[in-house]
């Protein structure tokens, strides 16, 4: 299959992944350069997008596969562009570390990449072969290395309220994800495994809890229910609810922890916006979620260093 998407750019993703140094002044961290043989070049771990592969996915297994190490993604870096074969190809970066749980295989030489080097800053930028590599080094190293997310879903899909009273049922807290739903629950697991694991907080509607099941087993997680969170609360008065919500979000911001929340399309932007506020950063623009969607808030030093929202779809 080609490999480029329907919109005829070639898209792919990588990593600055990064250690701690041995404390040298000046060598705070080092970041990993993979040469490939192919090309005899010196560049960030990288690859294209497979079919049928979310970009986070593609970051993941491709640093896998080219140096040996599972890792878990921060800040959101910059992309690149540039011509490969005469079609257009972005590539996509962030922070990474190596994942604190489950084994590292090693890097292994292999016929694409033959040699990995750990290297200070400094010394990486020389090394890399590319400008454009420069260029998302350098803003990896404009701000903090070590992040934690903060990830506020909206539920997935769950048919309509109507259709659900319709259907004789009047406790609309146990409305189930319908078979989209089920299916997009199992996709989000994927992609909520791709940052570090720490705690997990929904809704108590069925279809909040849902949405997060899978990715409670994956992850080993046990799910917090938040009274505060429910749909239906949106719809009382603020002193009832409101209150209690914005602890618990203000309380898992500064637990300094990663987190992951699961709601509602009507609580979602208070949520997102006592999340900024607590760390004094700006709310971010955009439309509402999408059913299953996620906004993904990275926290370092105290601040708010970047935000990303991510549907769905794959390429």
């Amino acid at each position: 299959m080609d490999d480029a998407a329907a919109d005829g750019v070639i898209h792919a993703a990588g990593c600055v992944l990064w250690r701690p140094s041995d404390g040298v002044r000046g060598r705070d961290r080092e970041v990993a350069l993979v040469h490939r043989l192919r090309y005899d070049d010196w560049s960030l771990p990288k690859g294209k997008c497979q079919p049928g592969e979310h970009v986070l996915e593609t970051a993941i297994r491709e640093v896998a596969e080219e140096t040996g190490v599972a890792v878990v993604l921060g800040r959101r870096l910059l992309s690149t562009s540039y011509q490969r074969d005469g079609r257009p190809k972005v590539v996509d970066y962030w922070a990474a570390r190596p994942a604190a749980a489950g084994p590292q295989a090693g890097f292994v030489p292999n016929e694409e990449v033959d040699r990995l080097e750990w290297l200070p800053i400094p010394a990486a930028r020389g090394r890399m072969s590319y400008s454009r590599d420069h260029s998302v080094l350098d803003d990896f190293a404009s701000g903090p290395a070590d992040t934690f997310p903060c990830i506020l879903v909206r539920h997935a899909a769950a048919g309509t309220k109507s259709a659900w009273r319709a259907a004789g049922h009047a406790d609309d807290l146990l409305r189930p994800l319908d078979a989209q739903g089920v299916r997009d629950a199992d996709l989000l697991a994927r992609l909520l495994c791709c940052y570090a694991r720490g705690r997990l907080v929904s809704s108590p509607a069925e279809r909040c809890v849902a949405t997060v099941r899978p990715y409670a087993v994956r992850a080993g997680l046990a799910i917090e229910i938040e009274p505060s969170l429910v749909a239906s609360a949106a719809g009382e008065a603020p002193a009832a609810w409101m209150p209690p919500a914005r602890r618990r979000i203000e309380e898992l911001v500064d637990g300094r922890v990663p987190a992951v929340v699961c709601a509602h399309r009507e609580n979602m932007p208070m949520l997102l916006d006592w999340a900024c506020a607590r760390v004094g950063g700006k709310v971010p623009e955009g439309p509402p979620l999408h059913k299953g969607s996620f906004w993904v808030l990275q926290i370092g030093d105290g601040a708010l260093i970047s935000t990303e929202r991510h549907h769905l779809s794959v390429f």
